[in-house]
């Protein structure tokens, strides 16, 4: 009874939460449409978001009465560097290998997440883990189609570099992030945002805006509000309202979209290997999410 009654309390959080996974899922169809490199992609989401979240950390009023302390404002600029380069390569890896390959390749993040959190915080990694973390990087073998690969550096593809870079970077966001105290979530994601603009700036080539039809412009600012701002409002708004297992679950919304979009809209047609490399990632991810045992 009590269950039932947390699950329905929490019902607007899972609804925000899936809403915001699912709207993430299309990014890819958007960005391969904006025009325009990675990049360049990445600093408009940047400026797009700030001024999102910025209004919203302003209307919610926390803006005038934020806890600043010092340590986690570092902290908290450490992991706008992660989620800038996360989406960097992220979107070359799109541009290079094709959301599917690059999805399933970026959501190999929570496994990378438990590797290094095992050597940071001296965790024991169990049988399930081992498992696990074997499962998807067989996966990613396959993914690569490394039997049909003459050499190694034909295997080492960009797109398979830049997807296990992005995916790199996510887990360090993660792990750099875990356990902000004093800011609210406004606070922290209107400024890794804004730092990331900032940072961009000296490399973003503008001239790549020029000639873009009204077309681009329309799934460049999808992509900057929608797929940025309003994602990270429903994320941020929900997430400290649910389980950590409940939101691992909600993220598989995210590739699953993903997927299904870039094989019935785009045509993207996996191969065997490539369906096996998919289903042993998102298997191996799943075996994450089993509840451990509690010792007796």
């Amino acid at each position: 009874m009590i269950a039932t009654e947390n699950t329905l309390n929490n019902r607007p959080s899972v609804i925000k939460m899936s809403i915001a996974m699912i709207l993430f899922g299309s990014v890819g169809f958007f960005s391969e449409r904006s025009g325009v490199p990675a990049l360049e992609l990445v600093f408009i989401r940047c400026v797009c978001a700030s001024i999102f979240l910025g209004f919203f950390w302003w209307a919610s009023g926390r803006l005038r009465s934020e806890n600043w302390n010092k340590k986690e404002v570092f902290r908290i600029l450490i992991c706008g560097i992660f989620l800038i380069l996360n989406w960097i390569y992220f979107f070359k890896a799109i541009e290079e290998s094709g959301v599917t390959v690059a999805i399933s390749i970026y959501h190999l993040a929570p496994v990378i997440v438990m590797i290094l959190g095992a050597f940071i915080y001296k965790e024991k990694l169990t049988l399930i883990p081992m498992v696990a973390i074997l499962a998807c990087f067989i996966g990613t073998l396959a993914i690569a189609e490394i039997n049909r690969t003459s050499s190694v550096g034909e295997f080492f593809s960009q797109g398979l570099i830049f997807g296990l870079l992005s995916a790199l970077f996510y887990a360090l966001l993660t792990l750099t992030g875990k356990g902000f105290k004093y800011a609210s979530s406004y606070a922290i994601t209107t400024i890794q945002v804004a730092f990331g603009a900032l940072l961009l700036i000296p490399f973003v080539n503008f001239s790549a805006f020029d000639n873009l039809t009204g077309m681009n412009w329309f799934y460049i600012l999808i992509t900057g509000f929608v797929h940025t701002g309003i994602v990270f409002y429903l994320f941020f708004d929900s997430i400290r309202h649910l389980s950590t297992q409940l939101i691992a679950i909600l993220v598989f919304l995210d590739p699953l979209v993903a997927i299904l979009m870039d094989i019935f809209i785009t045509g993207f047609a996996p191969s065997i290997e490539q369906w096996i490399g998919i289903i042993l990632i998102f298997g191996g991810m799943a075996l994450t999410l089993m509840p451990k045992k509690k010792q007796i």
